[in-house]
């Protein structure tokens, strides 16, 4: 396959809490270029604590794409990420530096990567019937659907993402052809990136050590007011179709549903959970690098090395 650019892009992929960002803003510096983030929820405004998304700061030090820029309520796809994305990376081409991409949104780094097809146009009619049939079989009964129609899409999504489990069945219906097929095809017909990938290895245990001071540390500094003024604006519906993590948890408290204490465990575990899935995706992808989190202090230069010599 002919090769689309000539700088590859540096993407810094794999699980919440492992110092992705941090990693990326030096590796921005030394380059004097700067950072795509790869995430879903970054991309919402108000979000900045429970998302962990660069600070001010942070985003001061080097130019962040793609953070904090829309309404909690807009639809946003992976696809629409992808469209978005590679023309920043065609601009930093252009202008002869390398992107860095930072995520935990294995999707959209995959779509940014290796291109990603999101299908023809949403159709509302077919859309709301789908959603109305969920409601009366429920999602494990679509998903088992999709797993018929389209069983190498239903592969890549949880059984429990009734969003992209309705997308993909209006797809296959509006389309006659299976969202895998079309998938293939757009990549065949949009060359990916070289891109070099790395991931900070952390062992498990110390991982979900980083994730309870991390929720810690939000809770500490005004997560819980995040939640509340997202609340009052009326983005609860929102909060919840996006399944952010923590969010549901701490609304519940907020309405007097359960006690902080109960919350707070909550949001450690579904990041914990979270963690592991982004471990399990990035494990099937065999061109990511794993680098040991005990030698942070020379991570920066190795990761240059390879980005050299790729």
């Amino acid at each position: 396959m002919v090769k689309l650019f000539v700088i590859p892009i540096l993407a810094v992929v794999g699980p919440t809490a492992s110092g992705k960002t941090a990693l990326a803003i030096e590796l921005a510096e030394r380059l004097d270029t700067e950072i795509i983030s790869a995430d879903s929820m970054q991309v919402y405004k108000g979000m900045e604590i429970g998302t962990g998304a660069p600070t001010p700061e942070e985003r001061a030090r080097v130019k962040h794409h793609f953070v904090a820029f829309l309404d909690p309520g807009t639809q946003f796809s992976a696809g629409e990420f992808e469209r978005l994305a590679r023309e920043v990376v065609l601009d930093l081409n252009a202008r002869g530096k390398t992107a860095v991409v930072v995520g935990g949104s294995g999707l959209y780094v995959r779509a940014l990567v290796d291109g990603l097809f999101d299908g023809p146009g949403a159709d509302a009619a077919v859309r709301k019937r789908l959603h109305a049939e969920a409601d009366v079989i429920g999602t494990s009964a679509m998903f088992a659907r999709l797993t018929q129609t389209d069983p190498a899409y239903a592969a890549q999504i949880e059984p429990t993402d009734l969003k992209r489990i309705v997308r993909a069945l209006e797809v296959h219906e509006i389309a006659g052809a299976p969202m895998s097929v079309l998938h293939a095809q757009h990549r065949a017909a949009h060359p990916p990136f070289d891109a070099v990938q790395v991931l900070i290895d952390w062992p498990r245990s110390l991982l979900y050590d980083r994730i309870n001071a991390r929720v810690d540390h939000m809770i500490a500094n005004g997560f819980i007011d995040e939640v509340r003024r997202l609340d009052e604006r009326g983005h609860a519906p929102h909060l919840i179709r996006l399944r952010s993590l923590g969010y549901r948890e701490f609304l519940a408290y907020l309405h007097g549903e359960q006690a902080i204490e109960h919350a707070t465990d909550r949001m450690k575990q579904v990041t914990r959970n979270f963690a592991k899935r982004q471990l399990t995706w990035s494990r099937a992808d065999k061109r990511i690098v794993w680098m040991p989190a005990e030698n942070t202090n020379t991570l920066v230069d190795t990761v240059l090395d390879l980005l050299r010599t790729a």
